[in-house]
């Protein structure tokens, strides 16, 4: 079985904050030199900013390009004009010439824009004047300047236990061999379109003797926390753990003795299989205030539609092999929640 690929030193490697909902990262852009946090999102190829009101794109080194861009994720939209600039992640991170783009309208961006560690493929369609080209990812760049050898990124995340912890780390160009302690191993990505063009695997799941999922693909989403199951899938997974939907916040909700009773989730691939503990599967109860829940409420984070990276596993994207290694890590059997 293959090792995860990483330098001995990890090249670049940049803290990841936890806003509950999403993973983000800080960045700066153009002149004068500005702050935003971006969502870390692998479903998408494209970075953007501009999505908050209080951190406006202006920057006297961009060059606007008039090339309009457009991106429908799961949880919003974005349109606007993809424009040149410099991109800093930390001191050895840099890209001077960037193609990112500068919102005009979106929807329910709770951030100041979107970091697009997709795979190219998954830019395609972005632009409306041009639906069969692809912009350079970040990735792609770091690449191109030799910044990095490999066209590779990685994910580490430990479990939340406070609003807005920077609780994960972001590494280009391999992985950071301190943050795990053994690794199961890499899934090819799917042949089967439209997950072909993400980070897409074949997959099917259980739990307990149920098959919640047959073999399907899904995406490997960085974007968002909860784990997101086709319909008639969450009906058979509500089904089975009980859970009662929670009007408030949308979650299923679960009784202290049905957490008890909690098996894990079971994700198996053509080389790999994962699992999901109790602890994995439910929203931190320290955070419980954050949606509409009760100190002691016990909410189930499987949701009404993809695949999670997962909090307490580092996931990497390599897009030199085009497939997805997850990694175990001390986290991975925690009971936090």
């Amino acid at each position: 079985m293959d090792a995860l690929p990483f330098p001995t030193v990890p090249l670049s490697q940049v803290d990841l904050g936890d806003t509950m909902l999403s993973y983000t990262v800080r960045v700066v852009i153009g002149n004068p030199p500005t702050n935003y946090d971006l969502v870390v999102d692998s479903t998408t190829a494209i970075t953007w900013v501009g999505a908050s009101a209080t951190h406006p794109y202006f920057s006297s080194s961009g060059v606007n390009t008039n090339v309009p861009v457009a991106v429908d994720y799961h949880f919003g939209t974005f349109q606007g004009t993809i424009w040149e600039d410099e991109i800093t992640f930390s001191e050895r991170v840099n890209i001077p010439r960037m193609l990112i783009g500068v919102a005009s309208a979106m929807q329910n961006i709770a951030a100041d824009g979107v970091l697009g560690i997709g795979p190219t493929l998954s830019g395609c369609g972005a632009l409306p004047s041009f639906p069969n080209q692809m912009l350079p990812t970040v990735v792609d760049r770091l690449v191109e300047q030799e910044t990095i050898t490999r066209s590779v990124v990685s994910i580490f995340f430990k479990p939340t236990v406070a609003n807005e912890d920077n609780n994960g780390e972001l590494c280009f160009g391999g992985t950071n061999p301190r943050k795990y302690l053994r690794y199961p191993g890499y899934i090819d990505i799917t042949t089967t379109h439209p997950s072909s063009l993400h980070w897409g695997i074949n997959q099917w799941i259980r739990y307990r003797n149920v098959q919640i999922l047959s073999y399907s693909p899904g995406i490997v989403d960085s974007g968002c926390t909860f784990l997101y199951l086709s319909i008639d899938a969450y009906e058979r997974y509500r089904v089975a753990t009980g859970g009662t939907l929670n009007l408030a916040n949308g979650l299923l909700q679960i009784s202290l003795q049905q957490y008890n009773d909690l098996h894990e989730l079971e994700f198996h691939t053509d080389t790999i299989n994962l699992k999901l503990v109790s602890n994995v599967q439910i929203w931190p109860r320290s955070l419980n205030n954050k949606i509409n829940g009760g100190e002691n409420d016990i909410f189930l984070v499987v949701r009404s539609l993809k695949t999670p990276t997962g909090t307490d596993a580092s996931t990497l994207f390599d897009g030199n092999m085009r497939r997805v290694g997850f990694a175990h890590t001390q986290y991975t059997q925690a009971t936090t929640n």
